[in-house]
C-alpha cells in the first residue's frame, strides 16, 4: 500500500457495520475466491492485507496464509481479529513494490484494492510474479473506473477526501495490460458490485450480482483479474 495509510482500522470496522459495507464486501469476496479456486494446502500471500479480511477467509479455506501491509496499525488489527477467531496468520510489515520474500514462495497471491493506492503498480505486480511458483495465480481486486461508485469517489476527492485524492481507478483493459507487462498470462477479468452505493438497493440486488458478473454487465464498481505465471520460462 502507499507509504501513508489511506484508511484506518476503525474505518474498515465501521464500514462492515453498515448494511452497504456488509453486502459489498460479501459480493467482492465471493468473486475473488471464485477466481482463486481451491486454496486447501496452498501457500497464499495477501498483499495489502489491511485488517485481514481476505487473509482470514483464505485461512478458513485451508490455506497457509501470510498477510503483508505497510501500516503497523492495520497489522495489529489483523492480528487481533485472527486471535479472536482462532485463526493462524503470519503477518509481516512491508511494501507491495518490494516484497520481503524469496522467489517462488507462494502458490497464490491476492492483492485486493491495493494497486489503486500504490505509487508504482507495475513494480508491485512484478514482485507478485517473482514470488509466485510456476503455474501460480495472482488475483487482483480493484476499483473500477466506469461506475457510479467511481464517480462518487471522484466528487469526494474534489471535496477534499484524502482517501480518494490520489487513487487510481482501473479499466479491464488496463488490468490485463498490467499483468501482461509483468510477464503473467491474464486469464480472466470479471466485475462485481453492479448496484449503486445504497444499502437497501445493494441488499436487494446482491443475489443477482454473480449472474451480472458472468454476463460481463457494464457498470461494475469492482474488477477482479486472475493471472497465471508460466510453468516454463518464456
Amino acid at each position: 500500500m502507499s507509504e501513508e495509510p489511506v484508511v484506518s482500522p476503525s474505518q474498515y470496522a465501521h464500514w462492515r457495520e453498515t448494511r452497504l459495507g456488509r453486502v459489498t464486501e460479501r459480493v467482492e469476496m465471493q468473486l475473488v475466491f471464485e477466481l482463486a479456486g481451491s486454496l486447501a494446502g496452498k501457500r497464499v500471500l495477501d498483499v495489502g492485507t489491511g485488517d485481514g479480511s481476505y487473509a482470514l477467509e483464505a485461512a478458513g479455506r485451508g490455506a497457509d496464509v501470510t498477510g503483508l501491509d505497510s501500516d503497523p496499525a492495520m497489522l495489529g488489527a489483523a492480528r487481533a481479529r485472527a486471535r479472536a477467531g482462532g485463526a493462524s496468520l503470519a503477518l509481516q510489515e512491508g511494501r507491495a513494490e518490494a516484497l520481503p520474500f524469496a522467489d517462488v514462495s507462494f502458490d497464490v497471491v491476492l492483492a485486493i484494492t491495493v494497486l489503486c493506492f500504490v505509487p508504482d503498480p507495475l513494480a508491485a505486480v512484478k514482485e507478485a510474479a517473482r514470488v509466485l511458483v510456476p503455474g501460480g495465480k495472482l488475483v487482483v481486486g480493484e476499483l473500477a473506473r466506469f461506475s457510479v461508485w467511481a464517480a462518487r469517489r471522484r466528487v469526494r476527492a474534489w471535496l477534499g477526501a484524502q482517501t480518494w485524492r490520489h487513487a487510481h481507478f482501473w479499466s479491464r483493459r488496463e488490468l490485463v495490460r498490467l499483468a501482461e507487462s509483468a510477464g503473467l498470462e491474464a486469464e480472466v477479468v470479471r466485475g462485481a458490485v453492479h448496484f449503486p452505493p445504497l444499502g437497501l438497493v445493494a441488499q436487494a440486488l446482491a443475489p443477482i450480482d454473480a449472474q451480472l458478473s458472468r454476463w460481463r454487465a457494464h457498470g461494475a464498481a469492482f474488477l477482479a483479474l486472475r493471472a497465471r505465471k508460466a510453468t516454463v520460462p518464456s
